[in-house]
């Protein structure tokens, strides 16, 4: 006797995959088909235009320094949100008395909501803020050092408030890979002689190498698509003459009001997508090299 109907199987998956198609594959062949269009937020227009969003996009001055500060941005939160949070994970690990508050204090950013952490970041960077303040009556500086005004002083705060926030969040990816690690390949090196440092890079990098690639891959995607840092340090203008701004502040600024161009912003996204792509296969070809 037959325990269920050839359907039953498709009634299970179907809201997944209805969401699936509605919130993701559909979006995204629309942005497609938007991008060579003229479309308006609020619909009409829409003509196709062929390539030339595309075209406008190479002889946009601010699309040039949104991908420069995008290559930037992810030049420096790379290394750092990969190598960090997994030096921070062994660390904490150790069964040391205490050890809970260090992995709480690590953690309580990540759930702090990303305006409320922006706007304490703004009020420490601020030209009165808290840290120009006490560097001044320290006497290290003369003048307010302008960590909101200047552009890559801008990115700089951006990029240490993306690590200071996820740190946490990666640390605790590592830590659940870190506890898969047999305990008996450290007792094994330490009988040979390998000491902490020996056996961090013997033992613990080859086991979750893994996850090294894919905190790689969170971190890129992330540091590629960064929006509130950038947008609440620079009040969403920014930066000095927008120079500041991401892609995605860009996709934002394109898209919004009554009469944004839906079409441009688009384009934006394709750009966006390809431009995330990039880095994703660099890291999976090394992976796989890594794994022959």
């Amino acid at each position: 006797m037959r325990s269920h109907r050839w359907f039953t199987p498709w009634m299970l998956v179907a809201p997944a995959l209805i969401w699936l198609l509605g919130f993701s594959v559909w979006p995204s062949i629309n942005t497609l088909r938007l991008s060579f269009t003229d479309a308006k937020p609020l619909g009409g227009g829409a003509d196709f235009v062929g390539l030339r969003n595309y075209t406008d996009l190479l002889h946009d001055s601010q699309v040039r320094d949104a991908l420069l500060n995008s290559v930037v941005y992810l030049a420096i939160c790379l290394p750092l949100l990969t190598a960090l949070p997994l030096l921070i994970a062994v660390l904490v690990e150790k069964p040391i008395k205490g050890i809970a508050f260090f992995r709480t204090a690590f953690y309580t950013p990540v759930i702090a909501s990303a305006v409320v952490v922006g706007l304490l970041w703004t009020w420490l960077l601020d030209d009165r803020g808290f840290i120009n303040n006490v560097a001044q009556r320290l006497h290290v500086i003369q003048g307010p050092l302008p960590f909101l005004t200047d552009r890559w002083l801008v990115i700089i705060s951006a990029v240490s408030l993306t690590v200071w926030k996820g740190l946490g969040y990666y640390m605790i990816v590592y830590l659940a890979a870190l506890g898969n690690v047999g305990k008996d390949l450290h007792e094994a090196a330490m009988m040979d002689g390998a000491g902490p440092v020996r056996r961090f890079w013997s033992v613990t990098v080859p086991a979750v190498r893994g996850t090294i690639f894919l905190v790689a891959i969170l971190v890129c995607v992330a540091a590629l698509r960064v929006f509130s840092e950038l947008y609440i340090l620079t009040g969403g203008k920014g930066g000095p003459g927008g120079q500041d701004s991401s892609l995605v502040m860009l996709i934002q600024q394109y898209a919004r009001g009554f009469y944004g161009d839906l079409g441009y912003a688009s384009a934006l996204s394709v750009l966006l997508f390809v431009v995330t792509l990039i880095p994703m296969l660099i890291l999976a070809r090394l992976n796989a090299r890594g794994n022959r």
